[in-house]
């Protein structure tokens, strides 16, 4: 080492390996005193909390990233997770609905069954195939047909009672007219008194007309086919009466009914067999035609 150049700073006092020495010498004290006696806790705590403030700084920027970090992920997994339920959520809900709808067809079925068993006309079953074409009128179309023996003006019933008639009959479908159509009649009574009555279909709904006012008819009446059309058999349930009005100036009561059985969502149906042939109307008898005495009508010449 060329001591000739070396500051004059660096010349004064011991020598370079007596420095070393004293170094060696000092943390090798410092080291058996501080495992031993723990002379530098206290330093050490101290400069470690005089540190800590820079140490926050210095760690804030690492810090910050991480936390965007795993904030953006934590958002990309709710996100993931939220998709997934939603669509878990919508296949249990289309589950759920296919679920419900094959509840109700089954019991339709066990309830239809049961109305089979009680009966000895030997009625069919059917599945309803879709609605008739017309917008304007009420009519559904059966899988069953002249296959199936059907003929026009049967029955047919859902459940809850009347649904229809055959109006057409096709080889392998039949064509049903609903009781809310505006061309059907059918000859009823209500079943607390047994007055009869006409139910008329207006295209939607159905209706009892022309009954007197004097009539016993109240709010909840249960309506039932009479039977006296040679169609219908008696006590078929219907509908009920959902309101009365009499008018005093009017000659007759406005009774407005709700059928009973579902017209618009009935799946399954059962045909019955028509009543019994009623026999023929007799004839009226012949009014005479009186002769109007006049001129004998002239010869012609």
């Amino acid at each position: 080492m060329d001591f000739a150049n070396t500051p004059s700073f660096f010349r004064s006092g011991p020598k370079p390996g007596t420095r070393l020495f004293l170094c060696a010498l000092a943390s090798i004290a410092l080291l058996v005193g501080d495992s031993r006696y723990g002379l530098m806790e206290q330093a050490r705590d101290g400069m470690s909390l005089v540190l800590y403030p820079l140490q926050r700084v210095v760690n804030m920027p690492l810090g910050m990233v991480r936390h965007f970090g795993d904030y953006f992920t934590v958002q990309a997994d709710l996100k993931n997770e939220n998709d997934q339920l939603r669509t878990r959520q919508l296949e249990m809900s289309a589950r759920l609905a296919r679920l419900e709808t094959v509840e109700r067809e089954l019991n339709e079925l066990r309830q239809l069954n049961s109305i089979k068993a009680t009966r000895t006309d030997a009625p069919q079953l059917a599945e309803t195939l879709y609605t008739g074409r017309d917008p304007f009128s009420y009519k559904i179309i059966i899988d069953k047909g002249a296959d199936a023996n059907l003929q026009p003006g049967q029955p047919v019933v859902d459940a809850r009672g009347l649904l229809g008639q055959i109006t057409r009959v096709q080889p392998l479908t039949a064509e049903v007219t609903l009781i809310i159509d505006k061309n059907q009649m059918v000859p009823v009574m209500i079943a607390r008194t047994g007055e009869r009555a006409i139910l008329y279909g207006y295209g939607g709904g159905v209706e009892i007309r022309y009954l007197p006012l004097h009539a016993d008819v109240r709010e909840g009446d249960s309506i039932v086919t009479s039977g006296i059309d040679g169609l219908y058999q008696e006590g078929t349930p219907v509908a009920r009466v959902s309101k009365v009005e009499r008018n005093a100036g009017a000659a007759f009561s406005r009774i407005t009914t709700e059928p009973l059985a579902g017209v618009q969502q009935t799946r399954y149906v059962l045909v019955l067999q028509q009543k019994g042939q009623t026999p023929p109307r007799p004839a009226e008898p012949v009014v005479p035609v009186k002769k109007t005495k006049g001129k004998k009508p002239a010869d012609s010449e």
